[in-house]
Formats: C-alpha cells, structure tokens, sequence
C-alpha cells in the first residue's frame, strides 16, 4: 500500500499533549499510523536563521517533519497572508481583509522553501495530501520541482463565491495553485460549486460529468467532503468523562440551571459577541428565565500577534461585564466567561450536562463543536442544539434549531424554545442528527477523500 503524507501548517506531534486534544489532529495521526508515513509542516520554533534544517522525530511507521521559519517569513506568511488576508476573506469579512503584496510573496516564498525541503522525502508512489488555506501553493511548488506524486488538497474553510473572492488582488494565482493538485476537496457542496464557477469565468474551462473540470492545461477533481468526528471514541468519553470531578464540579455549581454551553476559540468568525447580546436580549424578553439557566462560554486565546484578535478579546470580556452588570445577583451571574483550555474528555463531559449547545458562527466551514455536542448527549435526555445556518454542519444536522448568527432575537428566541422544549421532541430532533453523525464520521471522511483521489489520478492517467 502507498505511504501517505500529510502537509499542514501545524504538525500534532506525538509529545504535544495539547495538540492530540483536537479531534481532526487525533485523526490525522491515526491515519498515519493505519497507512504509514510522513507529516510534515511548520514548527512551532521560531529561527534566527532562514537556513535552519528540518526538525525530523520518528514514532513507530510514523515519521513527523517539521520546518522552523524565521520571524520575518512567519509574520508574512502566517501573521499577514494566511490570516491577515485568506482567512477573513474565505469567511466573508471583507472590512478586516489586509493585503501586502509584501506578504504576498512571503506567503509565496514560505510555500516554495516547504516544497523544496518536501520534495526529498517524498517516495514516488507516495500519496501527499494537502491541509488549508496556508499551503495552497504548495502542490504547484511541488510539481516545479518534478513531483509526479498524486497530489489532493483539502480545504477547511469556507470558499467564498465569486463575487467576494474577486476582492482578493491575487486571485487568479490562488485558484491556478490550486488547479495543480488533483483533487481539491470542499466542506461543502456550496464551497465546491463556488469554486468551479470562478474557475469557469477565468479560465478556458470544461466540466465533466462527474464533478471534475479541466482548467490551466490540467484536469482536476473537484468535490464536497464534509469532515466528520471519531462518534464512537466521542460517545465514550461523553459516558465517563460526565462523572469526572471537573463535571461534577460544574453540575453541583449549577445548582439545578439549565446549563447552556458554547466552546470555541477566540476568534471573530464565531460570532461570540452575539451570543452575549443574544443572552441579554432573552433575560429582557423573557424575564421568567432569570435564575433558569447559565450560559457558559469557553475560548482559549488564539493568535495573540494579530491585533483584531486582541481587540476581540476586551470586547468579550467587556460584553460578559455588561451583561452580568445588568442581571447578575449575589448568587448567580448569567454568563461565565472562561479562557482557557480543557481537554476533549473534560468538554465532552460538559456538553453532556448542558440542555443547549450554542454554536452560531458567522460563517465556519463545517464546525466540529456541533457534531461533538450532538454526539456527547444522554440518549434518554438529550440537549438542544442551537445552530448556525451558516456553519458547513447546518447542511447535515437540519433538525437542530437554525439561526441567522447576526440576528440577536433569532439567537434569543431559539434559546427560549431550547429551555422550554419537551423530552420528546428533543430525543426526536437529537436522534435524527445523531443518525448523521454516526453515519458521516472522520473516518468516512478520510476514506471518501483518499478513494476520490486515487480515482482522480487514474483518470488523469
């Protein structure tokens, strides 16, 4: 069987503990060690030298690679390009996308060291699957260098419609990157479509049949993959882990409340300052609910060096404020803001207690928290998942209640019905999306995409 690689950014090393608490990173490494192989990336280590050699530790059949950048390449790949301009624009967020063409080409350049320091180890029946939006180019960098390799990329954003990605000023060279890989994988059906139309408006373009388009003097396959969750491994440690002292601890602090709980990290495509006005916005409504419930939000700090991050930050914490300031007692505060880190086990021990999952980006590419609550739920007494319609998982899991995240009354008045919502229909709206959940897992993924590509190849072939 061919040796699999995997490239992303970010490589989940074995010693890192707190790497292996991400659900995606777990697969990956399972992955690996099922196929055997190579994972390669960025290290976390930052340089003072740009010549600095590849960082290699060797685990079993499973080899992890990691290449250190230098402070100027990782604030203009990382810091600016990749999150100072993709990652707002393939979200929508058109007023925070910030573009150098410094950056630009540091992006460029990161991308083409990656593929040089690659290009060595790759075995030539190797299978090399390619992670986000920060290595795009990598699959073309690899082909300058003679890789004949079967190239996929998977991308696990959103890909916006052409209308929004024709602000980007290096568009086209995006998508003729991309147009190097083999198959390119979408979260979503809308994401695949989005990019076979700007394809199609740009490029001397021909559909197949089957998905596929022939675009740049190379045919590509083109689909939807969503990602799934490990359910099994979810729905075991949702069983023990709601009997661990830190959910004991929280189910005596609730003091019979309904708990609502929402986790994601400090980010603005996740429509965090909503959900605070959307608390606010029921106590007002619906004053009865006072006392009722407490919503607790958790959101580890990320990228500390982007400053919309840092300015997010004090507006949470001075929405969380607001809200309590308003209707806190001495013996109760509606919202619990909490920055910090808790393992997988721990979070699925807490969503197992909370009557409604709050999950409500403002657009997210599939968003695994919501398949992870739905799977951490007691089958005799599930909770309400509170959805947005714009995450990629709103398109699987159709009986949770949807909302328009913007709308800070939808938000307040679906957490109403999921507080007042009867047993029956709960388990009935849970069952349907557990279906789903156990039917499109991380490993169906996995298999989908690896299948799809080898196919892709053979019909280049």
């Amino acid at each position: 069987m061919a040796r699999l690689v995997i490239a992303s950014n970010r490589v989940s090393l074995p010693t890192d503990r707190a790497a292996q608490a991400g659900g995606l990173a777990v697969a990956m490494r399972e992955t690996l060690r099922q196929y055997g192989g190579l994972w390669f990336g960025c290290s976390d280590r930052i340089s003072p030298s740009p010549d600095a050699p590849p960082e290699t530790l060797a685990a079993g059949k499973v080899t992890y690679v990691t290449v250190p950048l230098t402070r100027a390449e990782h604030d203009a790949y990382y810091v600016g390009f990749a999150n100072g301009t993709l990652w707002p624009l393939f979200h929508f967020r058109l007023g925070l996308v910030e573009y150098r063409r410094s950056d630009y080409q540091g992006y460029l350049d990161v991308n083409a060291r990656l593929a040089r320091e690659l290009k060595p180890l790759l075995q030539p029946d190797d299978i090399v699957w390619v992670h986000d939006y920060h290595l795009i180019p990598l699959g073309r960098e690899l082909r300058k260098l003679g890789a004949g390799n079967r190239i996929g990329f998977f991308l696990h954003t959103p890909f916006p419609p052409p209308d929004v990605l024709v602000v980007l000023p290096c568009k086209d060279d995006i998508v003729e990157a991309l147009c190097h890989y083999d198959l390119i994988g979408f979260q979503t059906e809308e994401g695949a479509r989005a990019f076979r139309d700007y394809v199609a408006g740009i490029a001397q373009d021909s559909e197949h049949g089957d998905g596929a388009i022939t675009a740049f003097g190379r045919r590509v396959a083109v689909g939807a993959f969503p990602v799934g969750i490990d359910t099994a491994g979810f729905v075991a440690f949702a069983r023990k882990a709601v009997d661990s002292p830190d959910a004991r601890r929280l189910k005596d602090s609730m003091a019979d409340r309904s708990l609502i709980i929402g986790v994601d990290r400090l980010d603005y495509s996740k429509g965090i300052p909503n959900r605070f006005d959307a608390i606010e916005s029921l106590l007002t409504q619906h004053p009865e609910q006072r006392r009722r419930f407490s919503y607790l939000q958790i959101t580890p700090h990320s990228r500390s060096e982007v400053g919309q991050y840092r300015t997010l930050r004090r507006e949470l914490e001075s929405s969380a404020g607001r809200v309590n300031g308003k209707f806190a007692e001495f013996d109760w505060a509606p919202v619990r803001y909490v920055n910090k880190s808790f393992s997988r086990q721990t979070l699925a021990g807490f969503f197992r207690l909370a009557q409604i999952g709050l999950v409500t980006p403002m657009r997210d590419g599939m968003n695994l928290v919501a398949k992870e609550y739905v799977a951490a739920q007691d089958p005799e007494r599930p909770g309400v998942l509170v959805l947005s319609r714009f995450a990629g998982a709103a398109s699987e899991l159709e009986t949770a209640l949807l909302v328009n995240p913007i709308d800070v009354d939808d938000i307040a008045a679906a957490l109403h019905r999921g507080l007042a919502m009867s047993l029956e229909e709960r388990r009935e709206r849970w069952q349907a999306m557990m279906d789903v959940v156990s039917r499109n897992t991380v490993i169906t993924w996995r298999e989908e995409f690896l299948a799809a590509l080898r196919h892709a190849v053979a019909l280049v072939a």
